[in-house]
């Protein structure tokens, strides 16, 4: 179906009424206002048109769904899973920028990779040795 589309959709475009989030989401339209009123899924508001739902908050509705019908899971208990998989996925993209970091590191020239800290946080590239003063200098 989306090879069909003139271009890539943007799955973050707030583009549905309550009223046809809450039909791709099977679910009643007031359902969906009450998560908007609990932070649960929070649509954007276009001037003059209300609530508007995009496609990734449509699957967080059925995911939340799924999470309350189908394992029994409160609504509080949906709020914490949901904070603790958006925690998962910031810390996941985290890593990737961390692992990203570490390869163009390793594919460095050797000499580049060496470097010096001092105390002061002051950073050296290359092999560094300060003078070390033995005394404190006179105020």
């Amino acid at each position: 179906m989306t090879a069909n589309l003139p271009q890539q959709f943007d799955h973050d475009a707030p583009v549905f009424p309550v009223s046809v989030a809450a039909s791709l989401a099977d679910m009643h339209p007031q359902t969906l206002r009450g998560y908007d009123r609990l932070g649960l899924v929070v649509p954007r508001r276009a001037r003059g048109r209300g609530r508007r739902y995009s496609l990734r908050d449509v699957a967080r509705l059925r995911h939340i769904q799924r999470l309350s019908q189908d394992e029994g899971i409160n609504l509080e208990g949906i709020r914490r899973i949901l904070q603790l998989e958006e925690h998962i996925e910031t810390l996941q993209q985290q890593v990737a920028r961390l692992n990203e970091t570490l390869h163009r590191v390793q594919n460095l020239p050797e000499a580049a990779r060496i470097f010096t800290a001092e105390a002061t946080g002051d950073v050296h590239h290359g092999r560094y040795r300060a003078t070390r003063r033995l005394a404190l200098p006179p105020r």
